[in-house]
């Protein structure tokens, strides 16, 4: 199934998130450059799948999180809010890393915040820029009955005091607006980061008559998604889960606060009760589980799980579900935990070892141990003592005299009796380093990096971001970080109505010298997606520019967008 990646955290409690340089420290690299340059090591550390912040321009500008979302057509490329980039820098940036990281072959999963809007200029109105900067001209502005409480609470939302902003009315706002709007604007954002999934955040806060048809549209369909649904009830997440007809799945907060328990108060915990733990016990397939994320990671409301997390993530990492690795555990960044040399074992073992169903083989107020019955099988033996090792004997499916190899490095090899029964003896529990995983002598292959093409799409109208063509001067659509060698293609699609038989539009593709590579003249009979190509010579940012020519006065600026598709680096 994977191991998933949540590639940022919040520092020190403070809300504002991630190092940047938009703090007053340029030597700090803006974010989307620091995951790029860390890409090929996710990959290769195991990782098949990264959850980014949220990328748009947020209500705080430069001090935003993310999570206080004002413009849904601002990437980092207009100046509102006092900044042209977000925290985590420009569009470009943000799609340069998307491409270094589908360069490696992992997955992207984008966190969108659906059910808030902040920053309106008036109470409940909101306004952008344009393309050229003008004031109040942007795509998908917002008026009063666009929000709760102005218009009635939406059906099927299952908390309705979940907003930190304006509360949007997909359902019940005026004339549908709203709903249209956020599918548009979803469809785009999908369409320009090519991104392969979604992290739905306060899902408790968001319409299910909205979040069904959203995760089903465009280019949402088909897509990965997981809900924020912030509830410990299972019978609560299942009803949930069937309201969007299992569309998405969930984080296993129940599991969390298991975990918790285990981790923070272990002279009050029982082992057995890990048996099958949390929502990932009912539905691991519909499961996301995880040991920290940059909300409870606040500790708010005492939700931070602060000892013994390496345990924490032995269970994770070893049991069923979808298993999500938290930034600031992992990193061996300043202010974070530096758990990597023990994770990245354990995300081993999860791609090559645990697979089907779990049995649970001893149980106790102290140790709990299973196996996992599929592949090679996986005998796990988890220990919360912090005085004392464990010696168990238990029942196995590898079968009589069979070697049998530890692969944390944290237990010797050992040979199952007659029976099948293996005596294994797990280390006490000192910084949660309680565990042993058995399986078959298995080859410590390396992880493969399977190199993938993006192919990302850049829209030209005056109301977004990018300018439409015109009849003036070359407008630039985009820079793209294509590899030495590789090859780029643009297909462009465009408006051609009322067009007269002396009118075309001119794309040209250019290197980072600016010496063109590849051009074409699109008319009215050109057919649509027609592409120009070339062949990049060594790596860097290739420019995509177009120009309009005798264009009608019923059509001065055509609008257009360009499917852009190369591969990237590995590495910036």
């Amino acid at each position: 199934m994977g191991v998933l990646f949540q590639a940022y955290y919040f520092r020190n409690q403070n809300p504002n998130g991630v190092p940047s340089p938009l703090d007053g420290n340029p030597d700090i690299p803006f974010w989307w450059d620091h995951i790029a340059a860390q890409a090929n090591a996710i990959r290769r550390a195991g990782f098949t799948a990264v959850w980014l912040p949220p990328p748009l321009k947020g209500a705080s500008g430069g001090f935003s999180n993310g999570f206080d979302v004002f413009d849904d057509y601002d990437l980092g490329s207009k100046n509102q809010k006092g900044t042209v980039p977000t925290r985590y820098g420009s569009r470009e940036l943000l799609q340069r890393c998307c491409a270094i990281l589908r360069a490696n072959g992992l997955d992207i999963y984008l966190d969108v915040a659906d059910h808030q809007r902040d920053g309106d200029q008036q109470p409940f109105v909101f306004r952008y820029v344009d393309a050229l900067g003008q004031p109040d001209k942007g795509r998908f502005p917002k008026n009063p009955l666009d929000f709760h409480p102005n218009v009635p609470n939406d059906p099927h939302t299952f908390d309705t005091s979940l907003s930190f902003g304006r509360n949007l009315a997909p359902i019940n706002g005026e004339g549908g607006h709203v709903f249209r709007g956020l599918l548009a604007a979803g469809d785009w954002l999908t369409k320009a980061l090519d991104v392969q999934g979604f992290r739905i955040d306060e899902a408790k806060g968001i319409s299910t008559d909205f979040l069904l048809p959203f995760l089903n549209h465009g280019a949402m369909a088909r897509k990965f998604a997981v809900g924020e649904f912030f509830d410990t009830n299972i019978e609560t997440i299942r009803t949930w889960k069937n309201l969007v007809q299992n569309r998405a799945g969930a984080f296993d907060f129940s599991l969390h606060f298991t975990l918790r328990q285990m981790c923070d108060f272990p002279d009050f915990f029982f082992m057995g009760d890990l048996d099958h733990a949390g929502y990932t016990g009912t539905d691991p397939t519909g499961s996301v589980t995880f040991v920290e994320n940059h909300d409870t990671d606040q500790n708010v409301k005492g939700e931070a799980i602060i000892s013994n997390k390496a345990l924490a993530y032995a269970y994770i990492l070893t049991s069923e579900g979808y298993p999500c690795v938290f930034y600031k555990d992992y990193s061996t960044d300043p202010g974070c935990s530096g758990l990597k040399p023990l994770i990245d074992p354990l995300i081993w073992i999860h791609e090559n070892l645990a697979e089907g169903p779990t049995l649970q083989r001893f149980k106790d107020s102290s140790v709990f141990a299973y196996e996992r019955l599929g592949g090679p099988h996986l005998l796990v033996g988890l220990n919360k003592d912090a005085g004392h090792p464990r010696t168990i004997t238990v029942a196995t499916d590898f079968g009589p005299n069979f070697d049998l190899e530890e692969f944390t490095g944290q237990g010797r090899r050992m040979r199952t009796d007659r029976s099948g029964n293996a005596t294994i003896t797990i280390p006490k529990n000192e910084a949660g380093r309680g565990y042993v995983c058995y399986s078959r002598p298995h080859p410590k292959t390396p992880i493969p990096v399977n190199e993938l093409e993006t192919t990302q799409e850049y829209a030209g109208a005056d109301d977004l971001d990018i300018r439409p063509a015109d009849n003036t001067s070359f407008v630039t659509v985009c820079r793209v970080w294509a590899k030495a060698g590789s090859a780029i293609r643009g297909a462009l699609f465009f408006d051609h109505a009322h067009w007269t038989g002396a009118t075309s539009i001119s794309l040209e593709l250019l290197n980072n010298r600016d010496v063109v590579l590849a051009t074409r003249d699109y008319t009215a009979t050109t057919a649509q997606g027609t592409a120009i190509q070339a062949r990049s010579a060594e790596t860097g940012f290739h420019t995509f520019r177009i120009r309009s020519f005798n264009t009608p006065e019923a059509n001065p600026k055509p609008i257009y967008f360009l499917k852009a598709s190369y591969v990237s680096s590995q590495t910036l």
